[in-house]
């Protein structure tokens, strides 16, 4: 007898026969309103759970007693009580590596427009005010040869000093938990304080995960220590910065700018004052979005999935469950 799986994201054709080959499979096409209340009903007899973006929570976890398994369509895990599944014996997977590249790309791609202030000029054009040449209330910094600081040296951030070390000849601090020997030789990066890289640091690029340690890391004190007309660029989690304290240092004109994929408070706000700073750029968090990129992570999180309901270890757990 197949097991039962719900799947709460969109998937390609190709893979969805995957999964309908090897189990009994509910689709819910949104998990709200009435798709959240879909899923309830189908959590009951649920041994898998398949999708992203919703916050597993006590309450849903309650409603599933034969769960084994949930892969997360991300790398980021936050949206999951990890000790509890952990305790319950549910494994959680994700899916790190494919987004590695795309992410990093996304990340330089709002320093370059950020510094080159490449959506406040294009809009300028395109609201017909481009009159005549240049001046200096017009011009942005450039990158070349800057210090670029990051925040987090995991794969994305060691793709993110490879772009910077190798296509922009940039000096590379980096803070993380520990030193990666591998960054310092590969990228002449070195490791060292948050402090010490705030203060020393052009752009400074946040690309860790979210966790206790990690929310609000980036606040009003941390905002001061930064280099007078610096740029942020935060790709990892909106939370991991003090909301208020980074537009309190934009409005003063502390920092240069800030390029900004993530935010406290996702979809963002239409009335949020980061819309109304032209030295912001702010994508919907697209780090992850090509085509290509997404589907090899739901490529990935099938294989994860599929692999734990055969009783086989999956390729990317973000736990550890006796089996």
């Amino acid at each position: 007898m197949k097991k039962h799986v719900v799947v709460y994201k969109q998937l390609s054709a190709p893979l969805m026969d995957r999964l309908r080959a090897a189990a009994d499979v509910t689709v819910i096409e949104e998990p709200k309103g009435a798709g959240l209340a879909a899923l309830k009903e189908a959590l009951p007899t649920a041994h898998g759970l398949l999708g992203a973006s919703l916050k597993i929570d006590s309450s849903l976890l309650a409603l599933a007693p034969r769960l084994e398994v949930i892969s997360s369509v991300s790398v980021g895990i936050d949206n999951y009580d990890v000790e509890a599944l952990t305790r319950r014996g549910v494994q959680l997977t994700h899916t790190p590596d494919v987004l590695t590249e795309t992410t990093a790309d996304t990340g330089f791609a709002l320093l370059m427009a950020t510094a080159r202030r490449v959506v406040e000029l294009a809009r300028w054009v395109r609201d017909g005010q481009w009159q005549a040449s240049l001046g200096p209330a017009h011009f942005g910094t450039d990158v070349h040869g800057k210090t670029l600081g990051i925040v987090g040296m995991g794969r994305i951030g060691q793709a993110l000093a490879q772009r910077g070390h190798f296509g922009f000849n940039m000096p590379v601090l980096y803070h993380s938990h520990r030193p990666r020997p591998e960054a310092d030789r590969h990228f002449g990066a070195r490791h060292c304080g948050l402090d010490d890289l705030l203060r020393g640091s052009d752009f400074v690029c946040l690309t860790l995960p979210l966790t206790e340690a990690t929310r609000g890391l980036i606040g009003e004190r941390e905002l001061a220590l930064m280099k007078p007309g610096a740029i942020l660029v935060n790709i990892a989690r909106g939370p991991v910065v003090d909301e208020p304290a980074l537009i309190a240092a934009l409005q003063g004109g502390r920092l240069r700018g800030a390029g900004l994929d993530v935010f406290t408070q996702e979809p963002l706000s239409a009335d949020s004052p980061l819309l109304r700073l032209d030295n912001v750029v702010a994508t919907p968090h697209i780090g992850s979005a090509t085509d290509e990129t997404r589907e090899a992570m739901a490529a990935c999180a099938v294989d994860n999935l599929l692999a734990v309901l055969a009783g086989q270890p999956p390729l990317n757990p973000a736990n550890e469950v006796a089996r």
